[in-house]
């Protein structure tokens, strides 16, 4: 099987070759580590970074508007982004629906040139689809991160929002359906492209618990994200859903509707709660914890943290992929160790 093949067996349960794998180095990776040792790392792992060759050229990675310290950027919904540090995605610090008077008049961006927060080439996107499909890869399209809950925080600010969605504020469905409208746009422009896979990223969850309660996300934001996931699922796309945090209380409403893969964290949602609420229902696709195991942990902690999930969330028939993200802070020795133990079980259910 290819890539892509294996990654569609592995979401339909149909007994994939071996367990997807992905590991995401965070571009401020690049000025706090050495870029050698990064580089030697990817070589020495082609499961994960197959065909990487080690270049004595620097890496000088290509940072989002929004990932540039000291250049606040302004995205298309007038949403202000400050970050400290180069490569690491900042904050919304100045909110355009701060005060309701200023919707007014206001106006959403137009999905035909932004994804909401860059531009956006479709003719570009387009070809660029059409080379996967050539190559055998996966086609897929996305909305941007945050498409919606995290939009109508960055609008309207964290608090504000919430205040909103408990007094009932009649301009807040407005506002909703404006933000609606526009990544529906983007989904049916993915969908008319031809997209077989189709992402939904957002971020619901804390360190405990989630940022808005279950009855409010099934009153405002669970309505919003079947009406997105529709038009993909009838055109037959796979529907991955991502969300960082808690979200052990949110989740069944995250798949209600035919979401097939959901992307979420291990530890924080724990592993035994992973296994008895979502395995074999839903392909999982498991964000390997970057807080306490690999930050701080041994090598043997981190092999051990990683065989349990696969032992408990994965099967021969399929259901489980795994990614990691690397950011600074991670010992490299620890890294190794969590690139090592992911080509090493991703082949558990193989013989």
């Amino acid at each position: 099987m290819n890539i892509r093949d294996n990654l569609l067996c592995a979401v339909r349960f149909e007994n994939p070759e071996y367990i997807p794998i992905g590991f995401h180095i965070n571009p401020a990776c690049w000025h706090h580590y050495p870029q050698d040792a990064l580089q030697e790392l990817m070589e020495s792992h082609q499961l994960l970074f197959p065909g990487f060759k080690t270049t004595s050229e620097p890496v000088v990675p290509e940072l989002e508007f929004w990932a540039r310290a000291g250049y606040p950027h302004k995205d298309a919904w007038g949403c202000i982004w400050k970050t400290t540090d180069d490569g690491i995605v900042g904050s919304v610090v100045s909110h355009p629906l701060s005060d309701w008077k200023q919707f007014e008049g206001f106006k959403p961006p137009n999905p035909e040139i932004t994804d909401g927060v860059d531009s956006i080439d479709w003719s570009k996107i387009e070809n660029d689809l059409k080379i996967a499909e050539n190559h055998g890869a996966l086609v897929e399209g996305t909305l941007h991160h945050g498409h919606t809950f995290l939009r109508l925080c960055d609008l309207r600010g964290y608090e504000k929002f919430i205040f909103d969605m408990m007094d009932g504020n009649p301009r807040l469905t407005e506002l909703i359906m404006m933000v609606e409208k526009f990544n529906l746009a983007i989904v049916n422009h993915y969908i008319e492209l031809g997209v077989e896979w189709m992402s939904y990223p957002e971020d619901l969850g804390m360190q405990i618990g989630p940022m808005l309660s279950p009855e409010l996300f099934r009153k405002y934001i669970k309505p919003s994200y079947q009406r997105l996931i529709t038009p993909a699922r009838k055109a037959g796309c796979v529907i991955h859903m991502h969300s960082d945090g808690d979200i052990r209380s949110l989740v069944d409403d995250i798949i209600d509707g035919g979401v097939d893969v959901i992307n979420l964290q291990d530890i924080v949602n724990g592993i035994n709660w992973i296994q008895d609420n979502l395995a074999g229902k839903v392909c999982i696709d498991l964000d390997i914890d970057r807080q306490s195991i690999t930050v701080a942990g041994t090598t043997v902690q981190i092999d051990a943290h990683i065989r349990e999930i696969v032992e408990k969330l994965g099967s021969k028939r399929g259901g489980l992929m795994l990614i990691y993200g690397l950011y600074p802070g991670v010992p490299l020795e620890n890294a190794k160790a969590v690139m090592d133990a992911m080509e090493k079980y991703s082949t558990h259910y193989s013989n």
